[in-house]
């Protein structure tokens, strides 16, 4: 079996749930918000500093504009002249690629399909789902409002699908960038965690 598991997702699609429960079922560490408590411990960063880094990208133009200039834009070299935002991924890339040499694991976003690209037994997953079934999960898990909640859909992926174009140079939820990807609310929750056993049982 597959060492280590990758979950990319669509907000509302339910893509840490699965995760989550996957990791729960191979009874394997799951990462998310772990990550973050990790790097924090590991580099002095306060976690505000993590927390914020993928917010911050809800532009493509203006984001790769300001993290070039901030990169680029001293004199000094080495790590001290990058952006605080590019540190933060250096940093929390550092923390992905130890817990994947650490053992089997899942880890939801944070471009980990991305950074583990060279490792080999990685899988990478996507999840993802139509808009009705993101906006009822929304609204149930994250209590967001009703005249709101599509135009939160749609802020969050795109700030999702930057930070990954960005840092990843690649494009988020292509296709070619996974080994699989699955339609929550078309076989459910449960059984998109079933499909990715079965698919790691039976992977070449």
């Amino acid at each position: 079996m597959s060492k280590i598991i990758t979950i990319s997702r669509q907000y509302g699609s339910g893509g840490r749930e699965i995760g989550k429960k996957l990791a729960d079922s191979l009874s394997i560490p799951f990462y998310d918000n772990e990550l973050i408590a990790r790097a924090v411990k590991e580099s002095g960063f306060a976690a505000a500093a993590f927390e914020n880094a993928e917010r911050k990208a809800t532009n493509s133009l203006l984001y790769s504009i300001a993290m070039g200039l901030n990169a680029y834009g001293s004199q000094e070299l080495g790590f001290n002249h990058l952006s605080l935002d590019d540190r933060i991924y250096l940093v929390q890339s550092d923390v992905i690629r130890k817990v994947a040499q650490e053992g089997p694991c899942v880890i939801v976003g944070r471009c980990a399909d991305y950074i583990l690209k060279d490792m080999p037994d990685v899988v990478n997953i996507f999840i993802w789902a139509g808009l009705e079934f993101r906006k009822k999960r929304a609204m149930e898990l994250d209590h967001l409002p009703k005249d709101k909640i599509e135009e939160e859909i749609r802020r969050i992926d795109k700030r999702r699908a930057n930070y990954y174009n960005y840092h990843a140079n690649e494009k988020w939820g292509k296709a070619e960038n996974y080994h699989l990807s699955l339609r929550s609310d078309y076989i459910g929750i449960d059984n998109c965690v079933e499909c990715i056993k079965n698919y790691i049982e039976h992977r070449l």
